[in-house]
């Protein structure tokens, strides 16, 4: 693919330009100051998700130092080498883009799954150099040296490497070749035209799971290890082999599927459609990611061009591509987010939408999106490179708000929680990214929304959404999938974007400010696939019931979508009724004021590409008794014992300078409880 964007802008295509250079220089870090997650980024081509990266590389470090404390533990994530991660993360396994060379005292083997090539085109892939055999060889001590491509690896027992080859690499160890012919087999070459009429996402591969692509596109694969590529009318070279072609487009469609066998020498044509399931924006809604990197280090440079294939690809509405730094000072995508801010991008239409927005990041209070600001802010994050956790999150967002901008906290959990758990459990140490300010500022009415659909804890993030709600805040479930083009192979990160939706019911045609506007009053659900609606007395999520005590209420939640297998209906005191997919239907006598949510729920599947299944969760109806909001006493301790334990973690694990720092922080929370004080004492 040529690295020309016709889409981008001088100063854009400057910066993505930088970031070629970066990824030459440094592989997939991009030269990014060394701390966790970056350390995960060397390991994301090889492993099924970032789980495994943080299970194998802190049983390491545990074992390694078993006097440590949690926060120790922690910081030493850094010393990890990534190929020794690898290899004890797959157990020495070979991959379809990993071959291991594995070490033994009687020589060396190769260990590798063979990819189909075409003709005469080389094979680039890695080589894991893994001596851990060594170790069970007493009598030798010494390194072996692997030499790969004139460069000699000096690899001591115990120990890893990751290095890149070919299949025309020239390898030895201790001066003894090692043949490197299982690392490929040859096909003659067929052709296919794709053609569905409008865009769509396209899989083709062959009867060993391998993945075909069009040239220059880059080769992504999604969170069930499925290729995957966007556009229509697309040309591609294939293997004359039995091939499979699938296509779908975003959730709104089912996936037609063809299998067949391409001529050698000849260009066939493949003629293929995805049925539709629903139609949102026939009803009004219109469904959003607003958590999407373009670049954000990775094994590839995401550029406009690709984001407009990937959007209209899936169908997918509204688009918000965040500027984020990582480790470090640099913030991908700045420069497109100055040069659009404000704007629509180029490619958007009628019912595609697309902004340059923001990913407000400090890892131990949380990250924040910003969508539909007009103009950038002059702070994007706090507490990297040593800098001060300061200050709080709620100050950067109240410039992000003059700015116009809708704001949500992205990927707020990452462990599961239970309705009966106490705070503690979601305090966990680290500077981890959780939403760990989320109840402050949400009494504070500093944020929008809440990410209920994300790629972390789905579940924990439910369970606080719904405490939140039930202390009286006002919080719409929205969605963001952190999917990240700049990535090829990161589990559900290298999804493609819309993976996860929220649907806004806006009024009027589809603009950043409507679509806004709709999320702000609460008219949402959040999805991995499945449609949810919610009507309360012929009301939606949103809208607000004013009742006396004693009315009655009939309430029915409708759902579609083969992935569903439970539906339930949701007040602030848990499940009033629970049916299988398709519509439940309760009456309720209102006593007390409280809400009602909708929820669907169910196994794995192909459509969910989080690791729990799929979910759908709405935004509530609110229904207010004698002009009272809901403000339920369990949820008020609740959030009022988060904030203690948080004031703990702040004065314990925050980098402050100076008690004027921990003040504006103490103040907050204070701010924040006397919120919920004042909420419990009306009750």
């Amino acid at each position: 693919m040529c690295d020309a964007d016709p889409l981008a802008p001088p100063a854009v295509a400057r910066a993505l330009e930088e970031y070629r250079r970066l990824l030459r220089e440094h592989g997939p870090t991009w030269g990014e100051p060394a701390n966790g997650f970056v350390r995960q980024i060397e390991t994301s081509a090889f492993l099924l998700n970032e789980y495994d990266f943080w299970i194998t590389g802190l049983q390491q470090l545990m074992a390694r130092y078993p006097d440590a404390s949690p926060e120790e533990i922690d910081a030493r994530v850094p010393e990890l080498d990534a190929a020794e991660v690898v290899r004890d993360a797959l157990a020495g396994d070979a991959l379809d883009n990993l071959a291991v060379l594995r070490l033994t005292p009687d020589g060396a083997s190769l260990h590798a799954v063979p990819r189909t090539r075409l003709d005469g085109r080389d094979l680039r892939t890695t080589l894991l150099i893994d001596p851990s055999r060594l170790l069970t060889d007493p009598s030798r001590s010494a390194p072996a040296t692997v030499r790969v491509d004139g460069t000699d690896h000096e690899i001591a027992p115990g120990g890893a490497r990751l290095v890149p080859i070919t299949s025309g690499s020239r390898v030895a160890v201790d001066g003894t070749p090692v043949a490197l012919g299982a690392l490929v087999r040859r096909a003659p070459a067929g052709r296919l035209r794709l053609r569905a009429g409008f865009p769509c996402r396209w899989t083709v591969v062959g009867a060993d799971g391998q993945g075909w692509y069009p040239d220059g596109a880059p080769e992504r694969i999604d969170a069930h290890r499925t290729p995957y590529f966007h556009g229509d009318d697309i040309v591609l070279d294939v293997p004359a082999e039995p091939l499979t072609v699938r296509v779908t487009r975003g959730m709104e469609y089912g996936t037609a599927e063809k299998a067949l066998t391409p001529a050698a020498g000849a260009e066939t044509l493949v003629e293929l459609a995805p049925a539709r399931l629903y139609d949102a924006a026939a009803r009004g809604w219109f469904g959003g990611d607003m958590h999407v990197h373009m670049n954000w280090t990775g094994d590839t440079v995401g550029t406009p061009a690709q984001a407009a294939a990937v959007q209209q690809g899936e169908d997918l509405h509204v688009l918000n591509l965040v500027a984020g730094n990582v480790a470090g000072d640099r913030v991908y995508d700045r420069e497109a987010l100055e040069h659009w801010a404000g704007d629509d991008l180029p490619w958007s239409d009628a019912t595609h939408l697309a902004r340059l927005g923001v990913e407000y990041r400090n890892d131990l209070l949380g990250h924040l999106y910003a969508f539909g600001m007009d103009a950038p802010p002059g702070r994007y994050h706090t507490g990297f490179l040593g800098a001060p956790d300061w200050p709080p999150n709620g100050d950067g967002y109240r410039e992000l708000r003059e700015r116009g901008a809708l704001m949500g906290y992205s990927h707020p959990f990452h462990i599961p929680a239970d309705d009966d758990d106490p705070p503690a459990a979601l305090l966990t140490s680290g500077r981890n990214c959780s939403a760990r300010e989320i109840v402050a500022d949400a009494a504070l009415g500093l944020v929008d929304s809440l990410d209920v659909v994300n790629h972390s804890s789905i579940q924990a993030t439910a369970v606080v959404y719904r405490r939140l709600l039930g202390a009286g805040n006002a919080l719409a479930a929205t969605a963001g999938t952190d999917a990240m083009l700049s990535f090829q192979r990161r589990g559900n990160q290298s999804s493609p974007p819309g993976w996860g939706r929220v649907y806004a019911r806006v009024d009027g045609p589809l603009t950043a400010a409507s679509f806004a506007e709709a999320v702000r009053r609460g008219r949402t659900f959040a999805t991995t696939g499945p449609w949810l609606e919610l009507e309360v007395d012929g009301h939606g999520p949103g809208d607000v019931l004013d009742l006396a005590p004693g009315d009655r209420v009939t309430v029915t939640a409708r759902a579609i979508g083969s992935e569903v297998l439970t539906v339930q209906l949701r007040t602030a005191d848990g499940v009033i009724a629970e049916g299988p997919p398709g519509e439940v239907t309760a009456e309720l006598t209102v006593e007390h004021p409280t809400y009602l949510v909708a929820v669907a729920t169910g196994p794995p599947h192909p459509r969910s590409m989080n690791h729990a299944g799929a979910f759908a969760h709405t935004s509530p109806v609110h229904l207010r008794v004698d002009g009272r909001h809901v403000a339920r006493e369990a949820d008020l301790r609740w959030c009022l014992d988060y904030l203690d334990g948080l004031e703990e973690m702040i004065r314990r694990a925050a980098r402050l300078d100076g008690p004027e720092q921990l003040a504006d922080h103490l103040d907050l929370l204070d701010r924040a409880r006397g919120v919920y004080r004042t909420r419990r004492a009306e009750t």
